[in-house]
């Protein structure tokens, strides 16, 4: 990449914003490799993300602040310290209770967090956060019974939409799907891997009721929800 930097109009032009949507993209194609099973492409996307990493270090470089060799020995001390049971004398301790000791006296612990997160994302790490300092439920029991409630709530609040509650509406059910995301987590599930499988066991399923309402030659538009569903129950049954 520092040859590259030198020798190449395109590469020489770049900055470390320019280049952000395509560490972005490389991110992304990586994961879809890593969800599809796909070995051999997964080396070709790691291989990607690696360069647009490269990329990054060596454009930071030029601007003399920093070079590689002092991100590699930052991350060592830091999963040093983070694994005091592996690497000292210390004993194990939860991955985020170490984070919190690392930030300065007086800062929230929710201090941070990237913006750019997905809000699934974001509402796991909130959680995480907060419960490294003892806000948290002791099992799946507590955001369980959470969920059932915010349920209701949001119900209730649909219900009574129609007197202009479009905006305790998006409350609600903001309030469930951070409950969902708690159960997740208590879970041991992270609910972005959790959406994704199902994303895909929906689309799967669709996609082969939609070629048996062809061999059957029924018309999705015009066949009704009743007979729709029956064709999903067969789809469900097959995969039984």
């Amino acid at each position: 990449m520092r040859f590259l930097r030198k020798e190449c109009p395109w590469d020489a032009e770049q900055s470390a914003e320019s280049l952000i949507p395509h560490l972005l993209e490389e991110t992304h194609e990586v994961v879809d490799a890593i969800r599809s099973g796909d070995e051999d492409g997964l080396e070709g996307e790691l291989g990607d993300l690696l360069l647009n990493l490269a990329f990054q270090i060596v454009v930071a470089e030029e601007g003399g602040r920093i070079d590689a060799d002092s991100v590699y020995e930052r991350l060592e001390t830091k999963m040093i310290a983070r694994h005091p049971h592996l690497f000292g004398d210390g004993e194990r301790r939860r991955w985020e209770e170490l984070k919190a000791a690392e930030r300065p006296a007086g800062q929230s612990v929710l201090a941070g967090l990237a913006s750019g997160l997905d809000p699934l994302t974001k509402a796991f790490r909130v959680q995480e956060r907060v419960a490294a300092v003892g806000f948290d439920w002791d099992d799946h029991r507590g955001p369980a019974a959470k969920v059932t409630e915010e349920l209701a709530e949001a119900t209730a609040a649909i219900e009574a939409g129609e007197g202009g509650e479009e905006d305790a509406v998006t409350e609600e059910i903001g309030d469930l799907l951070f409950a969902a995301v708690n159960l997740a987590r208590l879970a041991g599930v992270h609910p972005t891997t959790a959406l994704s499988r199902a994303n895909h066991k929906f689309q799967k399923r669709f996609e082969r009721l939609e070629r048996l309402a062809v061999e059957r030659g029924i018309d999705l538009r015009e066949a009704g929800l009743d007979v729709l569903d029956e064709i999903w129950n067969d789809v469900k049954r097959e995969e039984e």
